[in-house]
């Protein structure tokens, strides 16, 4: 049972990796979902656990938006990562991503008005690009919102929230708060 289920997940990463631009040694284990696979560039060496979720929507309740998401080399997702985009979101090379993380540019509404909408009828609101530099280890439940930038070699705790930029080298716990900064 075990190498069917293996076959079934070779054959599946290979037919989505010929949808976006990807590299070589790609390997995604399902179930998976993925939207938007044109706007989508993954480099060599990406591998993802069951549960992955990685959407660019170019269109949602009648706008339209040029969303991208770049992976850098030798990134790997553990299970039930979940990354969204709006805009544009850019991971660098050597990341390890834990479980149940989420990486979102977006948000629905802009709190003002809107907000007196259903969700589902509000537009898609990005306050900017999300960019994890190289070497970033991220822990399992955290939770990367838009318009922030995570520096290189930085690690950043299981369930953190990330709302403001955060320097290289740092290792960050919770709500952007900054434990350390190693020196390179």
């Amino acid at each position: 049972m075990y190498y069917v289920k293996r076959i079934k997940d070779i054959f599946l990463s290979n037919r989505f990796a010929l949808k976006i631009k990807s590299g070589n040694n790609f390997n995604i284990e399902s179930p998976f979902h993925v939207k938007g696979h044109r706007y989508i560039c993954i480099g060599h060496n990406f591998s993802a656990c069951p549960g992955l979720r990685i959407e660019c929507w170019d269109k949602y309740a009648g706008y339209s938006y040029f969303p991208q998401i770049v992976i850098g080399n030798n990134v790997s997702c553990n299970y039930r990562c979940h990354i969204g985009a709006v805009n544009k979101i850019v991971i660098g090379n050597n990341v390890l991503i834990g479980s149940q993380v989420l990486i979102i540019d977006h948000a629905h509404g802009e709190g003002n008005v809107d907000m007196f909408q259903a969700p589902i009828d509000r537009k898609l609101f990005s306050k900017g690009p999300i960019v994890i530099e190289d070497n970033v280890w991220i822990g399992d439940g955290v939770c990367i919102l838009a318009n922030v930038t995570i520096g290189c070699n930085s690690i950043i705790g299981a369930n953190a929230v990330i709302t403001k930029d955060i320097p290289p080298y740092s290792t960050v716990v919770g709500n952007n708060i900054i434990l350390k900064r190693r020196s390179n």
